[in-house]
């Protein structure tokens, strides 16, 4: 280590934050309102470091531009302050920390020990000694520019269908990827992987967090990786192992984003907003601890910790330095990486600041909606944390759509006969109980049955249990409120009665969930008949078992024939996707938008919802008046439709409505069949008596 004498600081600016070429050399500011001083610290490929220090504190803002300095520049700041845990403050020069607002980040954790800032027992808080240079990472100056990212598609939500899928795990095993774009931002590019997109008729992609993040201490020490990447590090540089090429990974995120783009497929993030890696408070001193511990985390009085998360450590969303951080990344990632909207997890943290209650109007979800960039793009919370106050599902403002966990329980419920049929139709028509009342729309409600975090499609019809013991928690890790039913046989079996059920049970669900009013969910490989062997929590399974398998099977390929059939369905008729609420309003049929049925084909009374016996439920959707419009904002029209939706384990015998409904109904759809096109295409007339298989859902196209 050398510290620099020769080349004075200029004084620079303190914003924007972060490593910024200019004026001959790098710019250089980092927030801190408790350090004494800060070192920027410039370091070589042989880890031989130069510390330059920085004298001027602008709005509690350290900055300086450092003359000579280039692109590429490896860097980090030390900083010389209190250490005194039982307020919070954790400063200590020794370890080295990754600038917050580093936009590349090389290296990883390898010597948790070096990087704790304490020594002995943390509840001690004894300082340590030990310079963590070479066993953290490190920030790397890049400049701005690089490849265009294409014209947005900006399509409608109405006709949005997400795709939540892992960038790696997409592409590990694809036989078509070159070997070394396998598991990479350009092999999510490849052309055969967009052409399975585009065949599926996904319109939007979710990545999986792609921030740079860092495996857990405790991960580490078992040898596992933490492949979801819930694990933060740095909210603006994209995750350096997801590029085919060490150093390139801004360029080929953004030729993703471009290729993506050019196919009509918006670019979605899940983000992590709520925690960081650096874990409780016997986590190591990464970044935002040594930096400024009670500007980003929530702190008890003592110091202590206070954990809304599950994940150790809570940033404060009430912290100005949190709420910049915030929406200086996400404004980064949509202006300049091309991204076209956000899934926030655990997104009820964000409207917490200090810990408190939630309250939708708090000022960094305020901040976020009011952004003129941020305002424009897709915006998706989780509104759930780890906390019974925390679970507030319905209760986000106004700009927000959220994963509706209700959507999902009620489902599955339904589908393996747990529930009857009053809560399902909420959840068929958009969710008005949870969303019409605060002035949102039904797209708002992101309807899912699956997600990265449970069983996979095929494992919620082939588990009644977990089965997590590869995780090496001893089956501790994950939900058991998985709602789930292994169609008579636990996990794998030859039995063909259970392979055909679970095969049935797999396309009802899916069905449900696109032809659901609002915006459809799937999960990556649901469609091709993904398993992982029954584990519901595959946070660390970086192998086979999370990867998607891209080898065909009869099962794969009928699965993904049935689900292309279903998504180019909603896609075709502006009645099953609509973008305004049904509210009983006549339509020009004279007949009201929607109108739930009887099995025996009259109105459904009181008395019949309350029946929770009841397994049959059929949906008339009146298309002359679907409030949908074009993109040019003409107004669409469609044909009438019948949903006819039956969980009972025998047969039931329903009869088509009478004439005013209309009088022909053209069977379009039947999960009965492998395909889903329906074994008989002959038209019924009003009134006539039809025998539904046990387990199977119907649409029918309905004439005048």
């Amino acid at each position: 280590m050398t510290a620099d004498h020769e080349h004075p600081v200029l004084a620079g600016r303190p914003f924007p934050l972060g490593a910024h070429p200019e004026g001959g050399g790098v710019r250089f500011a980092v927030a801190s309102s408790i350090a004494d001083a800060v070192e920027v610290c410039l370091i070589d490929d042989n880890l031989v470091e130069r510390r330059v220090e920085l004298t001027e504190r602008t709005f509690g803002v350290w900055h300086g531009l450092v003359p000579g300095v280039t692109d590429g520049q490896l860097y980090g700041f030390r900083v010389h302050g209190p250490y005194d845990p039982t307020r919070g403050l954790r400063c200590n020069p020794a370890k080295l920390l990754v600038d917050p607002y580093a936009r590349r980040i090389s290296g990883t954790l390898t010597d948790v020990d070096a990087a704790l800032g304490y020594v002995g027992e943390y509840m001690d808080w004894t300082p340590s000694a030990v310079d963590s240079l070479g066993s953290v990472p490190l920030s790397r100056v890049t400049a701005p520019g690089g490849a265009d990212t294409g014209t947005a598609p900006n399509v409608p939500w109405e006709e949005t269908v997400i795709y939540e899928v892992h960038v790696k795990g997409f592409t590990k095993s694809h036989p078509e990827v070159p070997e070394h774009q396998r598991g990479t931002y350009l092999g999510m590019a490849h052309p055969a992987v967009i052409e399975h997109l585009q065949r599926l008729g996904v319109t939007a992609v979710e990545l999986l967090p792609v921030h740079s993040f860092v495996d857990e201490p405790g991960l580490t020490a078992q040898g596992r990786n933490n492949y979801w990447g819930y694990s933060t590090l740095g909210f603006l540089a994209p995750h350096a192992a997801y590029a085919s090429e060490p150093g390139r990974e801004v360029e080929e995120f953004r030729t993703m984003v471009a290729a993506l783009h050019a196919a009509g497929i918006e670019v979605l993030l899940d983000v992590v907003f709520n925690h960081t890696c650096e874990g409780g408070l016997g986590g190591p001193t990464l970044s935002f601890r040594g930096l400024d511990a009670p500007a980003y985390y929530l702190h008890s009085a003592n110091g202590g910790g206070f954990d809304l998360t599950g994940c150790g450590n809570t940033l404060d969303a009430g912290s100005p330095t949190v709420v910049r951080l915030v929406t200086d990344s996400l404004r980064y990632w949509a202006s300049e990486l091309g991204v076209d909207g956000f899934r926030f997890d655990l997104a009820s943290v964000l409207g917490r600041p200090g810990g408190g209650g939630f309250d939708r109007n708090a000022g960094l979800l305020t901040a976020i909606t009011t952004d003129p960039v941020l305002s424009q793009r897709k915006l998706i919370s989780e509104p759930w944390d780890a906390t019974g106050e925390g679970y507030r599902v319905g209760d986000f403002g106004v700009q927000w759509a959220e994963w509706n966990g209700r959507y999902r329980d009620t489902v599955r419920d339904f589908w393996r006969s747990a529930t009857g049929v009053a809560e399902l139709a909420y959840r068929l028509s958009g969710s008005s109980d949870l969303y019409d009342l605060s002035g949102r729309r039904p797209w708002q409600s992101i309807n899912f049955v699956t997600a990265h975090d449970g069983f996979t499609l095929r494992d919620l019809v082939s588990y009644n249990h977990k089965h997590n013991e590869a995780n090496g928690e001893d089956g501790r890790d994950g939900t058991d409120d998985n709602r789930s039913w292994n169609c008579g046989a636990e996990g794998s079996t030859d039995e063909v009665s259970v392979l055909e059920l679970r095969a049935r049970q797999a396309r009802n669900l899916f069905a449900t969930l696109v032809l659901s009013t609002g915006t459809p969910m799937i999960t990556a490989g649901d469609e091709m008949w993904r398993t992982q062997g029954g584990n519901n929590n595959a946070y660390c399974q970086d192998n086979e078992t999370s990867w998607m398998d891209w080898a065909p099977t009869d099962a794969s390929e009928a699965m993904l024939t049935f689900a292309r059939r279903v998504v180019a369905l909603r896609a075709d008729c502006p009645a099953l996707r609509q973008a305004e609420f049904f509210d009983g309003r006549e339509t020009p049929s004279g007949m009201p938008d929607l109108v739930w049925l009887h099995a025996d084909g009259r109105e459904m009374t009181e008395t019949d919802w309350f029946d929770d016996s009841r397994r049959t439920l059929m949906m008339w959707i009146d298309g002359e008046d679907c409030r949908g419009r074009s993109r040019l904002g003409e107004p669409l029209e469609d044909h009438s439709w019948l949903l006819v939706l039956h969980s009972g384990a025998e047969p039931a015998r329903i009869n088509t409505p009478p004439d005013e409904y209309g009088r022909c109904y053209e069977p379009v759809l039947d999960t009965s069949t492998a395909d889903g096109v329906p074994a008989d295409m002959s038209p019924l007339t009003s009134g006539t008596t039809l025998t539904v298989p046990a387990r199977t859902f119907l649409v029918l196209k309905v004439r005048t």
